[in-house]
């Protein structure tokens, strides 16, 4: 039995997800809309029950404006603001995210007239293309980066534009460790964010040490249909593809941090941004830094024990007033669900970093206001009213 990328990664991937509570969907005899990849039947009826006051022509309406979302030249941000929306017309249920429907895909044709590609592994939420996993064999160096070259011809190429916009997360990965010493990422599983330019990898180191509970358990005939559908029954019970089934693989703790489904929900709803630099009309698409993640979450768990002051120690270049933004983003609906209407404040010791913040909170969205002196400041923090905001968009005050 010949051993490569599916055999000792991709199956053992889609099994991992299997775990985390995503069901697998064979592409034979299945039909979905090619020209947006999504899987029609699924979205239907996940809308109509998120939605329980849809009847099939709202359903109807409702997808042709997701498909013609998807037509934008935004890098997908107004398909985003619509994925991400809580009240009125909504594709996820964030308030309960078991409510909607997980399901994993190998292979599927991400196709366009004569050109197309078919990445390995592809998350469907509600019957939406949203995640995609490239995966190389162990030891092929130049798997990661070559993989990278052909994601930024492919995204370049605008008859991809529908699948670039409805994308909100990608890995790659060789399935071996972190080679921390290299300076370009040879090898290890790395996350990114779509761009119609060159995207960026980002390592992934996770904090936490998940108890296997999370893990639902793979039965026979799910391990059995995954690897008849892929004509791969006969690597059952070779050593190779046992210890590739593990949870600590590489590829599989990147899923794991990255896709279990509490962490995904917060990926989606808070960890990605659309920025707009002041001197480019390029629109860029961010992702978090796990260590932003992770400094995020753990101010929630630091205000649920009751503690109301804390120090994140970063170094320079490190990514301080993306967090900023970040906090303000996650913590206006935190307190919000508690009943509470914060104020944030962003103190700076000099006039070129209170200009330079202004720019990147606002390129970033958020609407921003000016403290010019120490009286206004003092007023400001004493005062006990809220500034109006009818656009919807968080505040910070600097």
């Amino acid at each position: 039995m010949e051993f490569n990328e599916d055999t000792r990664v991709k199956i053992p991937t889609i099994l991992h997800l299997i775990q985390l509570g995503y069901k697998y969907l064979s592409l034979k005899n299945t039909t979905w809309d090619k020209s947006t990849n999504i899987f029609t039947s699924i979205f239907n009826e996940s809308i109509a029950r998120i939605n329980p006051e849809f009847d099939a022509n709202d359903i109807k309406r409702f997808y042709d404006e997701v498909a013609l979302s998807l037509e934008n030249e935004d890098l997908g941000k107004a398909f985003y603001e619509k994925l991400v929306e809580r009240s009125g017309n909504r594709l996820i249920d964030f308030e309960n995210f078991e409510n909607n429907d997980f399901h994993v895909v190998t292979e599927l044709p991400y196709q366009k007239d004569d050109d197309n590609f078919r990445p390995d592994i592809v998350l469907l939420i509600n019957g939406m293309p949203l995640a995609f996993i490239e995966v190389k064999k162990p030891n092929n160096l130049d798997g990661v980066q070559a993989e990278r070259k052909r994601i930024i011809s492919r995204f370049q190429n605008k008859k991809f534009r529908n699948f670039v916009n409805i994308t909100q997360l990608m890995v790659f990965s060789n399935n071996m460790e972190y080679d921390n010493g290299a300076i370009q990422p040879l090898q290890g599983a790395f996350y990114a964010t779509p761009s119609y330019g060159k995207p960026h990898f980002n390592y992934f180191r996770e904090e936490h040490t998940f108890n296997h509970s999370i893990f639902s358990g793979l039965s026979d005939a799910d391990e059995n249909w995954v690897l008849k559908d892929n004509n791969l029954l006969g690597i059952k019970s070779s050593a190779e593809y046992q210890t590739n089934k593990k949870s600590n693989t590489p590829t599989n703790r990147i899923c794991t941090s990255l896709f279990k489904k509490d962490r995904l929900a917060f990926l989606l709803e808070y960890a990605i941004t659309y920025v707009k630099p002041i001197e480019s009309e390029d629109l860029q698409k961010h992702i978090m830094r796990y260590p932003q993640l992770f400094a995020t979450k753990a101010i929630e768990q630091k205000l649920d024990e009751g503690i109301k002051n804390g120090i994140i120690w970063h170094t320079q270049g490190s990514g301080k007033t993306a967090l900023a933004f970040y906090n303000v983003k996650y913590l206006t609906n935190y307190f919000r669900n508690k009943g509470i209407v914060p104020k944030f404040y962003f103190i700076v010791d000099r006039l070129d970093l209170l200009t330079q913040a202004s720019l990147e909170f606002r390129s970033r969205g958020l609407v921003v206001h000016n403290v010019n002196s120490k009286e206004d400041f003092t007023k400001e923090i004493k005062s006990t009213s809220v500034i109006h905001n009818d656009t919807g968009k968080s505040e910070i005050t600097l």
